[in-house]
Parts: C-alpha cells; sequence; structure tokens
C-alpha cells in the first residue's frame, strides 16, 4: 500500500467515525487563546535543479536529476488564536531527509570511466522554525477543514559547506541556512480529549542551497543553481 492509498483510507475511517458522533467532542476548544500540540510527519524531498550552461561540461554530462526520497519530520505545535478563523503557529522541529541525485552521462565518456558514479546521496538534519497562518472553516460536528500557508527557515546540522570527503575529492555541499515558503491542506477531528488532523503540505525553497566551488570535480560543477521541495504528510495532536 502506497503512502496516498494509506492516506485515503485513514482519511475515509476517520471521517466515518466523526460522521457518526452525535456529541460535539471539545465544544470549546476554539475559544481557547492559547493552546499546543505535537506533530509527527513523513516527507518527500528532491532538488530543483538548474543544469550548468557550462557547454564543454554538457558534452559530458547530459543531465542531473533529484527525485523524490523520504524522510522524517516532529515538531511542537504552539496555537495563538489572532481571529475567529485565522491563527497563528510556532511549529519548531527537526526534519530529516537523504535526496538523491542522478546523473546521465555521455556514452563515449562512460566507455572510458565505466566505474565512475551515476548517483549521490546528500544527507540532512534540520533544525527548523516554521511559522505559519492556519485558517479554519466552520466546524460540521466534530469535523474542519483548514488551509495553511507560512515560511520556514532551517538551519542544516548535517552541511558539508566546508567539508570535504575521506579522499579529499570534492563533494556536493550546501548551505546550511534554509529558508522556504509553505502552503498546505488540513483536516480537524475533534475527539474526547484530544484534537486529532491530518496535514498535507508543500514546501518550496527560495534560495540557493548550492555552494560554489570553481575547483570542484564535474559532480559539483553539473549545477547552476540547487532549490529544495519537499511533500510533507503529518498527524498532529493538539490539547
Amino acid at each position: 500500500m502506497n503512502i496516498r492509498t494509506f492516506a485515503i483510507s485513514l482519511l475515509m475511517i476517520a471521517a466515518s467515525l466523526v460522521g457518526r458522533a452525535q456529541i460535539n467532542n471539545l465544544a470549546q476548544f476554539d475559544d481557547r487563546l492559547l493552546h499546543y500540540g505535537i506533530q509527527v510527519g513523513y516527507t518527500h524531498s528532491k532538488f530543483d535543479i538548474k543544469f550548468s550552461e557550462n557547454s564543454a561540461l554538457r558534452d559530458t554530462l547530459q543531465g542531473v536529476t533529484s527525485y523524490y526520497s523520504s524522510g522524517f519530520h516532529i515538531a511542537v505545535i504552539g496555537d495563538l488564536k489572532i481571529w475567529r478563523y485565522l491563527n497563528l503557529r510556532l511549529l519548531p522541529g527537526v526534519t530529516i531527509i537523504n535526496r538523491e541525485l542522478s546523473y546521465s552521462w555521455a556514452d563515449n565518456y562512460y566507455r572510458l570511466h565505466p566505474r565512475i558514479e551515476t548517483t549521490r546521496h546528500v544527507e540532512s538534519v534540520y533544525g527548523e522554525i516554521p511559522l505559519e497562518l492556519k485558517y479554519r472553516a466552520l466546524r460540521w460536528r466534530n469535523f474542519r477543514t483548514y488551509v495553511t500557508a507560512g515560511v520556514t527557515y532551517g538551519f542544516d546540522f548535517a552541511s558539508l559547506k566546508k567539508n570535504r570527503n575521506k579522499d579529499d575529492e570534492a563533494i556536493v555541499r550546501l548551505n546550511p541556512n534554509e529558508f522556504h515558503y509553505t502552503i498546505g491542506l488540513g483536516f480537524d477531528f475533534f475527539l474526547k480529549y484530544v484534537k486529532f488532523a491530518i496535514d498535507l503540505k508543500a514546501g518550496f525553497g527560495i534560495i540557493d542551497l548550492q555552494v560554489k566551488d570553481p575547483e570542484g570535480d564535474i559532480f559539483v560543477r553539473s549545477t547552476d543553481k540547487m532549490k529544495s521541495r519537499t511533500l510533507m504528510f503529518s498527524f498532529t495532536f493538539e490539547g
């Protein structure tokens, strides 16, 4: 079962359970000025790449592609009510991801270097501080939808900006600082003791993460720009 099928099945089950309820759980929940919670999530991340315009390099390397790779996310939630249907949310947390770069070599070059790498992995451990607005629809019994929009600052504790590998060869290095904006859609379910939510979100990097290295090897020089792209599927529990 893939993640999409799992999410749809879980949403249908939760909606069915909530739809049968005749009692409005946590009836005064939305009247509270401030409340807290926790969020755990499954992420898919990749790089949005601009391939090098160096014509000499293009004769050797035909393209670079980044595919979505899985990761994990956990955060705490601080939620402040600023209007009847609008909340300001702070979600500091940690995201662990391992993005993959795939290289397509020219046939002639690959025949001369049959052992050359075709993929490289870039691991990141981000400490993140997202700030977002949550706009809530009208509550129906124990169910409600919402949309979110926000910005996130992240610091990559695993950044290799200043490092080289054990053979002192150039490697793909990233700026440890990242900014991205997010948009999302969610579903609130008011249970007996907590509010449970399913959250779907997309993140789009704002700055170029690649550290330029004119003396780097062909892997490093193969791209002119790298920005992050992230899809996140999360569960939240708020009390």
